[in-house]
């Protein structure tokens, strides 16, 4: 694994000069997760925010009767944490799980604070990260409450081909909130309007 693609993604939004792109590198952790393995779970403090280099994971809650409730899915050149728990270093809501081998690169919560001393520039980029995972969340709070199942899964297809493709069915049923049996109704339905 190397730090290229994070680096990458970075200098897309701010220029970071050798010295400062040495400074970051050198408070992030490489890290590998195996299929199913945690990268943080419900009730523990989530002690990074990653960012995924290789593979997928999923955001969910796990209510008091073990049904599953995904939030989230996340894939490569993505960020992936429960980041409520991580910015108040509180008990966390979500589990964040491997759904494939993951490779992730991590920040621990001191380290990000040292990088926003040491490079205030990065500050201002983790504000706008946050600013946009605030505004889907927004946008998907509406879709849940406005549009049929139906509208929200093609919603999901057109915007995310890439993780319609590499998710079980069941887990997209879940992120719709929704069955799997109803989602294989809503397929069909699609199908056969076409």
């Amino acid at each position: 694994m190397n730090h290229k693609p994070l680096l990458d993604y970075v200098n897309k939004y701010i220029d970071l000069t050798k010295e400062e792109e040495a400074i970051l590198i050198s408070k992030v952790v490489l890290r590998s997760y195996l299929k199913d393995q945690y990268i943080s779970q419900q009730g523990d403090i989530c002690k990074s925010v990653n960012f995924i280099i290789a593979g997928c994971t999923k955001t969910f809650y796990m209510d008091l009767e073990g049904q599953e409730h995904i939030v989230m899915f996340s894939i490569e050149d993505w960020w992936t944490s429960d980041l409520g728990s991580f910015i108040t270093q509180t008990p966390a809501d979500f589990n964040v799980q491997c759904i494939n081998s993951t490779q992730l690169i991590q920040f621990t919560y001191d380290n990000l604070e040292a990088l926003y001393k040491e490079i205030p520039k990065l500050e201002r980029l983790f504000r706008k990260i946050v600013e946009r995972a605030f505004a889907a969340s927004q946008k998907r709070i509406i879709r849940n409450f406005s549009l049929t199942a139906k509208q929200r899964y093609q919603i999901f297809k057109t915007s995310h081909p890439e993780i319609d493709q590499r998710v079980p069915q069941y887990m997209i049923a879940s992120y719709l909130g929704v069955t799997k049996e109803f989602l294989s109704k809503i397929k069909s339905q699609i199908i056969q309007n076409q």
